[in-house]
């Protein structure tokens, strides 16, 4: 890393020297050090941060989200030069961001993305290596305990009758519903459309490509939670475009903060409850792991391993089948000794 930064140093320096050199002027270090902190001083850190993002081969979803830390970046200071980027700044940023009210993971991923675009300036001599703001500056994250419903919560949710003033809830709760039976990401379910639904030897299959991993996903609806999906999908039939498309995701959550409470849940639970609900499910009846993998679409089975260690009931059930065996060789080997 220490080479790396001399290197960079020794290019800029060198293509500075060139540079006054041409302009006739007598090159000497003071010349350099002004010529970089006019640079630094001069240049738009939040237009440069704009250009990066549009310019690059990111996924458009990636880029939102790159953008939404920008306007955090905005709305924490209107305007950025390159000289502001300091570890106070970035300290001070993690502090604006806790004081939002924002989950410490949350402020991980944003800072990762300032993190992206400080490293691009450096590689492109906006930014001096030596004055890297994340040198001493660690990013903290915690592991998330991921929220799932049990089998008789996920049944309090199918039992739940919207009357009234809460049916405008029904297409949310309907595709929550689908999704705890599909185990789909919201940006998954919300690019859907009727040809991904198709018939495979006379039954339904859904067949689809993650937004997040480019992985083809293909689920047999009909095999999955007694084909209750497939119920979904016949009662939106008529209208199968806008059953998918939903409004934006922390509305989508707000309608299942109060989705929840009318079923009776203590659980405050999200969109994404659905796809943990779907894999703890699933490995809660015995399928096998790298099934499981298949159906969510992770790359790596590490990914769904997660799944494996968040419910207790899983592991008495898991017991309870291996009693339950066990007594069943004590009976056989009682009654061949009786004999």
């Amino acid at each position: 890393r220490k080479k790396d930064a001399e290197e960079l140093s020794c290019g800029f320096e060198e293509k500075k020297e060139l540079e006054l050199w041409q302009q006739g002027k007598r090159i000497s270090l003071e010349l350099l050090k002004d010529a970089l902190a006019t640079r630094e001083n001069n240049s738009s850190f939040i237009s440069f941060f704009k250009q990066e993002v549009s310019n690059s081969s990111l996924k458009d979803s990636t880029k939102r989200n790159h953008l939404s830390t920008l306007l955090l970046l905005q709305e924490f200071k209107r305007d950025i030069v390159f000289s502001d980027l300091t570890f106070e700044f970035v300290s001070s940023f993690e502090y604006f961001l806790q004081q939002k009210g924002y989950h410490t993971n949350t402020i991980a991923k944003h800072m990762k993305h300032l993190k992206r675009h400080i490293n691009i300036a450096i590689n492109k001599e906006y930014i001096e290596i030596q004055k890297y703001a994340f040198r001493k500056y660690k990013i903290k994250t915690v592991e998330n305990k991921h929220t799932h419903l049990v089998p008789e919560e996920l049944e309090q949710l199918e039992r739940l009758s919207l009357t009234d003033k809460h049916m405008k809830l029904q297409k949310s709760l309907d595709a929550f519903l689908f999704c705890c039976y599909a185990g789909m990401r919201y940006s998954d379910f919300t690019n859907l459309s009727k040809k991904n639904i198709v018939d495979i030897n006379q039954e339904t299959w859904l067949i689809y490509k993650s937004v997040k991993t480019g992985t083809e996903v293909r689920l047999p609806l009909y095999l999955l939670f007694a084909g209750k999906g497939i119920v979904i999908l016949n009662k939106y039939r008529n209208n199968l475009e806008d059953f998918f498309r939903l409004r934006d995701n922390s509305n989508i959550n707000k309608d299942l903060i109060i989705i929840a409470k009318l079923a009776g849940l203590s659980k405050k639970i999200s969109f994404h409850t659905a796809r943990h609900t779907n894999a703890t499910l699933l490995i809660y009846n015995g399928v096998n792991i790298t099934t499981v993998q298949k159906l969510l679409g992770h790359k790596s089975v590490k990914t769904t391993q997660v799944y494996t260690n968040i419910m207790d009931m899983t592991i008495v059930h898991d017991l309870e089948k291996i009693k339950q065996a066990a007594l069943g060789i004590k009976k056989k080997t009682d009654n061949s000794f009786n004999k």
